[in-house]
C-alpha cells in the first residue's frame, strides 16, 4: 500500500470519528507530533489522543492536497468551519510510523468553542 492510500484511509477513519481504525493505522512504537503538543509516543498513545480529541470536537478533514512521496505523503487540509493545516506521514510496511502535523491550535479551540487551555490536551 502506497503512503498516500494510507493517508486517504486514515482520512475515511478521521471522518467517521473511528479510533480504533485510526490507531490500527500506526505502528506499535510510532510517534505522532502534533506541533501543538509534545510528541506522543506509541500506538496506545496515539489512540487516546483521538480518542480525547473526537471526544471534545466535531472534526471533518477536508482533503485538499495529497502528495505521495515514497515513504512519505503530505496532506494539506481544511476543514468546514475554515481551519487548516498540513500533516506529513512516515509509512513503512503500509503503517504510519511517524506523522508530524501542523495547525492553529488558537483557532481550533475558538471554532470549537473549547476552553484554551495550557496545555494541548489538558493534562
Amino acid at each position: 500500500m502506497t503512503a498516500a492510500a494510507v493517508v486517504e484511509q486514515w482520512v475515511r477513519c478521521f471522518n467517521a470519528g473511528d479510533v480504533d481504525g485510526l490507531a490500527a493505522l500506526y505502528a506499535p512504537d510510532a510517534v505522532n507530533h502534533q506541533v501543538v503538543m509534545e510528541p506522543l509516543l506509541g500506538r496506545d498513545a496515539i489512540r487516546q489522543m483521538f480518542a480525547t480529541e473526537f471526544g471534545r470536537a466535531e472534526m471533518v478533514c477536508l482533503v485538499e492536497n495529497l502528495f505521495d512521496c515514497g515513504e512519505w505523503a503530505v496532506l494539506e487540509w481544511r476543514d468546514p468551519k475554515g481551519l487548516r493545516g498540513c500533516g506529513f506521514f512516515r509509512v513503512s510496511d503500509g503503517l504510519i510510523v511517524f506523522q508530524r502535523g501542523y495547525f492553529d491550535q488558537l483557532t481550533f479551540f475558538r471554532q470549537q468553542g473549547l476552553p484554551i487551555t495550557e496545555r494541548y490536551l489538558g493534562d
